[in-house]
């Protein structure tokens, strides 16, 4: 039965990730059998890449804010999954890092979704995530997306990334803090509540 571990090995023999493997650098995903929550981000930065911990930066003190969990719930309880659309940093743009690479989430996103089979709630940050798992118009914002948070449910819930980087877009939008937030903490508050153990 493949298992997560077998996927790393096989990511990480993948040429495509060649440039990584040779470093040492292991592909950066959390696909517990027992997940009923996954997060899929946009792709690794620098920092998390070196930590080899998802989320472990000042943008997953705020997305485990916004979902209302510690991070011995994110990280240790079980029922947390986390697929970036790509599983390594893709290195530095003229404005930010580089974009996920195009064709990776597909390629790899269907064999470990196939491991989180108990899997209630998607949380899609950012526009590739949310482009590359929701029905969305050719031109439709993240704004516009975020906002319609509602039609996308029970499944799927778009997401702002949580970076310090959008402190000016969370101003210019305060309705997310106000509306979408409570509704998030609600949301994962329930999918949560059926966990033994917590």
């Amino acid at each position: 039965m493949i298992n997560q571990d077998m996927l790393t090995k096989e990511i990480m023999a993948d040429p495509a990730n060649k440039s990584y493997t040779d470093l040492g650098i292991t592909p950066l995903f959390e696909a517990p059998e027992t997940a009923k929550i996954l997060i899929i981000g946009q792709a690794p930065g620098q920092k998390t890449q070196e930590a080899g911990v998802c989320f472990k930066d000042r943008s997953g003190d705020r997305l485990r804010n916004w979902l209302g969990v510690d991070e011995e719930t994110f990280y240790q309880s079980g029922y947390f999954g986390i697929l970036p659309m790509d599983f390594y940093f893709p290195g530095k743009g003229t404005s930010g890092d580089l974009p996920p690479r195009p064709d990776f989430a597909a390629k790899w996103h269907p064999k470990l979704l196939a491991l989180m089979p108990q899997v209630e709630l998607i949380c899609l940050v950012g526009i590739y995530a949310q482009k590359a798992y929701l029905d969305l118009p050719l031109k439709a914002s993240l704004t516009q997306t975020v906002q319609a948070y509602q039609a996308f449910g029970p499944l799927y819930f778009p997401l702002v990334h949580p970076s310090p980087r959008n402190q000016i877009w969370m101003a210019k939008n305060p309705w997310f803090e106000t509306d979408v937030l409570p509704a998030l903490k609600e949301r994962v508050k329930k999918v949560l509540s059926t966990c033994p153990s917590l």
